[in-house]
This record gives structure tokens, C-alpha cells and sequence, in this order.
């Protein structure tokens, strides 16, 4: 077997739990960085498996304002389903419900591709006849006023085909306590890895999914 090693971890190949999947990314920014992660993880709440959520998302990481298009906090996230219309509608629905929403959004494309999601383009509805469009370095952006101004949406962000998920690390030990605090001292490694989420809660999952079941009508 081929070994692979990352941050001096040898990773031997033999079996990791893994499908393809649709994915984008998106980018949140607000007047804080307080209010850019209440933003971001209310839009990626209920959504730790495409099981019984309709997604996976998470926040992939924190930006400083100069990495921003506005220059202000902001926050990666990604978002995950097993087809692009759904990814669409989870993409419309969560941004809608939950960045345009929260006092003093913005919301910009976060992945550069081909192909492309509406964002914006979408959500300018909202406005019912007064948002406006604006073209800046070839990009297009919305604004959609608001009850505390406006909020500003790049029209669309790109996508991709050739995401993965399902990728797990089983983990056996002793007690409670020192699994736990494995776990958690890998989601903290994780959280340092670009384009990588841990959707369940606090990043571990204790109920792993099994093949099949002995009751009918299960998932």
C-alpha cells in the first residue's frame, strides 16, 4: 500500500468513506466579524449531512478585511449537494433566509469557475423593482435595499463538480473524555486545511450511518 503523508501524518490508503458531490463557496462579510459568523452559521445550520438536511455546509474559514472585496471581516463558507438544481435551490434559499437577512451583509462569490450559480441574480427580487445593478471590474453586483440600507450581492458564483464528502477518521480509545478530546483536537487541525468543512456538530459525528436495517421506510 502506498503511504501518504501530511503535516507529519502518515496516511496509509485503505478505506475512507467517499462520494462526489456538487460544490460552491461563497463569501460573507459584514460590519464585524461577530456579525459575518452569526450570518454564516445560521446560513449553514441544519445542515451536517444531504441524509435528511438537503446540504452539508460550513464555514471553511475566517477572512481579514484586506482579503474582502468591501474591506471588511468577512467568512468562507461551503456549500454541498449531490446535484446542481438542488445546490441551487439550498444556495437561493439559505442566502436568502439568512445573509440578507442579518444586519449589515454582503455577500460575494467565493469561487472562480466556469460554471456558475445565481447569487445575486436571484435575490434582486426581493427589491421588487428597486434594485440596481452595478458593473464593477467586470463583475456584476445587486443592490437590494433593505431596512438598514442595502444589500449588496454579487450575481452569481461558481461552482464545481469535483467536490468530495463523506471523508471520515474513526476513532477508538479508552473513555468518553480522551475520544472526545481527540476528536476535537483533530476538527482544530481540520479547521486549518483550505476547502475542507466538518459539517456535524462541533465538527464529530458519534452516530455513524449503517448499511441497510432490519426496519423498513428508514433513509
Amino acid at each position: 500500500m502506498s503511504e501518504l503523508k501530511i503535516k507529519g501524518v502518515t496516511i496509509v490508503e485503505t478505506f475512507a468513506e467517499a462520494f462526489p458531490m456538487v460544490g460552491t463557496r461563497i463569501i460573507i462579510t459584514a460590519p464585524s466579524l461577530e456579525w459575518a459568523l452569526i450570518s454564516a452559521r445560521t446560513m449553514t445550520g441544519f445542515a451536517t449531512s444531504v441524509i435528511a438536511c438537503g446540504a452539508e455546509a460550513g464555514i471553511e474559514r475566517i477572512l481579514a478585511p484586506d482579503e474582502t472585496l468591501d474591506g471588511r471581516p468577512g467568512v468562507a463558507v461551503l456549500l454541498f449537494t449531490m446535484d446542481t438544481d438542488k445546490l441551487q435551490r439550498q444556495l437561493r434559499n439559505r442566502v436568502g433566509q439568512c445573509v440578507l437577512t442579518s444586519p449589515g451583509s454582503a455577500c460575494f462569490a467565493g469561487l472562480e469557475a466556469e460554471k456558475k450559480l445565481k447569487l445575486g441574480a436571484s435575490l434582486r427580487f426581493f427589491g421588487d423593482g428597486w434594485q440596481m445593478s452595478k458593473l464593477v471590474g467586470g463583475r456584476r453586483f445587486w443592490r437590494i435595499p433593505v431596512m438598514d440600507g442595502e444589500f449588496v450581492c454579487e450575481a452569481t458564483t461558481g461552482y464545481t463538480k469535483k467536490a468530495v464528502g463523506g471523508g471520515n477518521i474513526l476513532v477508538l480509545g479508552k473513555s468518553h473524555a480522551s475520544v472526545l478530546a481527540a476528536c476535537e483536537r483533530a476538527v482544530t487541525a481540520i479547521a486549518e486545511v483550505e476547502g475542507v468543512i466538518t459539517p456535524f456538530p462541533g465538527g464529530i459525528v458519534r452516530s455513524g450511518s449503517k448499511v441497510g436495517s432490519k426496519y423498513k421506510g428508514q433513509i
